[in-house]
């Protein structure tokens, strides 16, 4: 495995990434909540991005695996000040965001953010809204007492250890909802999302698709993947969508 290298933002946080060089427009892998960039998804778009020689970045937000900070200190701001970081230090020219997840929902902050450079976009069980509309809708009176008096609560997960989900991380996500207002995507655009995903719904990424305006949107939903969305069959449609809005941008 190849060592990362680094890049201090602007707000002095230090970020772990690999940039592959090659052809534009450039693939930007944004991982999940918790998530890092040794997941399966960003190191099998790394492989593919070699073998045809396309530009490819993927990295870690702060508080995400080799990347300075604790992921306690951070909220989708603070992640989103990264993915904006990341993209305008190491990329250039027009780029492709994939985003998995809350990495879905980063991309959508990227691409409202930064318009003209996104040549398409990707999507994998996007989480957009989810501090809202997941965490906070569910909270008991109980858990929404204690995130103000101690100012956080843990939430189990299906995938990893618990989740503290705190006070900072709840209110700053009300500052980057993207589903109460016009979301537009001018630009193809393919979802994906697993039927048996049990920490976003099938509903979420309609939603979404209901909600966003474009005039190239597609969303695919796979019979039984989960959340993880990293086997073969998924990894294949998932470099298939990475294709299609490349060849659709580049016809446009």
């Amino acid at each position: 495995m190849t060592h990362a290298s680094y890049l201090v933002t602007p707000e002095g946080r230090r970020l772990a990434y690999h940039l592959t060089p090659g052809e534009g427009p450039c693939v930007v892998f944004l991982g999940g909540l918790k998530s890092d960039m040794e997941g399966t998804k960003a190191v099998f778009l790394e492989a593919w991005a070699r073998g045809c020689g396309r530009a490819f970045l993927r990295f870690d937000y702060s508080g995400h695996g080799q990347s300075s900070g604790q992921f306690t200190d951070g909220c989708i701001g603070d992640w989103a000040q990264d993915t904006v970081a990341a993209v305008s230090a190491l990329t250039q020219g027009p780029i492709v965001p994939v985003g998995s997840s809350m990495g879905g929902w980063q991309a959508l902050l990227l691409a409202r953010a930064q318009p003209e450079r996104i040549a398409g976009l990707v999507t994998i069980a996007a989480a957009p809204d989810f501090t809202e509309d997941g965490y906070f809708a569910s909270f008991t009176e109980a858990q929404r007492q204690q995130l103000e008096s101690e100012g956080q609560v843990e939430l189990p997960s299906d995938y990893m250890e618990p989740y503290i989900i705190t006070k900072r991380m709840i209110e700053d996500g009300r500052a980057q909802l993207v589903l109460r207002a016009p979301l537009d995507l001018p630009f193809p655009t393919r979802m994906l999302q697993g039927t048996a995903d049990t920490a976003v719904s099938v509903a979420t990424a309609v939603r979404l698709l209901e909600h966003a305006q474009g005039d190239d949107m597609q969303l695919q939903l796979v019979k039984d993947a989960d959340h993880r969305f990293s086997d073969g069959r998924c990894l294949d449609l998932l470099i298939r969508a990475v294709e299609d809005v490349l060849h659709a941008g580049a016809g446009a």
